[in-house]
């Protein structure tokens, strides 16, 4: 976010608040994600040290005005898993600002995850499950492309594969 904000009126463009976008990979440890280890809060599994990196740059509204009409692709080892574009999402990010700012200060340097399309690696038949080594690409049209490389300590095994 670039600006706070508060409660953004229907007639209100959101997107005004916005500082840019970037590409962040939503990391979830499945094993934690289960709701006798969770409570049932999906956001427990995605707090770990070093979970969810971002960028490789942030990309100015200016440069990418239309993040609701861009394609994404997901790769996993070089193996695709997503192949999709952001128009598939079930709320726009306009929604999704004017939902979260109810009642809610917004600050500047917030940032908003705003979801996935389909071809998580756990909605696979059989899943798919992060080992250690793993390289994981994500690309999106004007924003670039993050390409992590997944290192597992030891003692976090089950962090990630349950």
């Amino acid at each position: 976010m670039g600006k706070t904000c508060k409660y953004i009126k229907a007639d209100e463009d959101p997107l005004q608040y916005i500082l840019g976008f970037t590409i962040g990979n939503d990391v979830s440890s499945r094993y934690w994600q289960l709701p006798e280890r969770s409570g049932s809060q999906a956001g427990y599994a995605k707090g770990f040290d070093k979970f969810c990196p971002l960028g490789p740059f942030i990309c100015s509204s200016k440069i990418a005005p239309d993040t609701g009409n861009l394609h994404l692709t997901t790769r996993v080892n070089g193996e695709v898993l997503q192949d999709a574009n952001t128009n598939d999402m079930l709320f726009s990010v306009g929604d999704i600002l004017r939902f979260a700012s109810r009642g809610h200060t917004i600050k500047v340097g917030t940032i908003f995850m705003t979801g996935t399309p389909s071809g998580v690696g756990f909605g696979h038949k059989p899943p798919i499950w992060l080992r250690d080594g793993d390289v994981v690409e994500i690309k999106i049209e004007n924003l670039g492309l993050l390409r992590n490389k997944f290192l597992i300590p030891k003692q976090s095994d089950s962090l990630l594969s349950g």
